[in-house]
């Protein structure tokens, strides 16, 4: 698609790791230092629009992401990965995109919840 931000990304300097299938390029507005999303060359709206081939290609990358990142900056000590699928969900860009973000002790006061704090009020359990 010529006007996806992220379809123009595919031969960018910006891509920092890459495959047959996915590439990888930092988060211009990352959640912390190192925030990386993987995606489909081809344009996929949502995560489940992923063929079987373009997720087990996304994961491998998300694998090689986690290393160099971890490899890059020894204060990492977790991730968390996910995906918004359809604008009630947060997604602004419709171009499957996976976040891989890396997590340090102290980022947030209370980590507890993880990804449940997309509703605040769900977080603690």
């Amino acid at each position: 698609m010529d006007t996806c931000i992220f379809c123009a990304l595919r031969d960018s300097p910006h891509v920092i790791m890459r495959n047959e299938l996915t590439f990888a390029v930092r988060d211009t507005t990352p959640v912390t230092p190192l925030h990386t999303l993987v995606l489909p060359y081809r344009h996929a709206p949502t995560y489940f629009d992923l063929t079987d081939a373009e997720l087990s290609a996304a994961n491998k990358l998300l694998r090689r992401m986690r290393t160099n990142i971890v490899e890059a900056d020894a204060s990492v000590q977790g991730f968390n990965i996910g995906a918004n699928i359809g604008k009630v969900s947060g997604q602004s860009i419709f171009h499957c995109h996976i976040h891989l973000i890396p997590r340090r002790e102290g980022d947030i006061e209370e980590p507890l919840g993880g990804v449940r704090a997309v509703i605040p009020e769900k977080m603690r359990y």
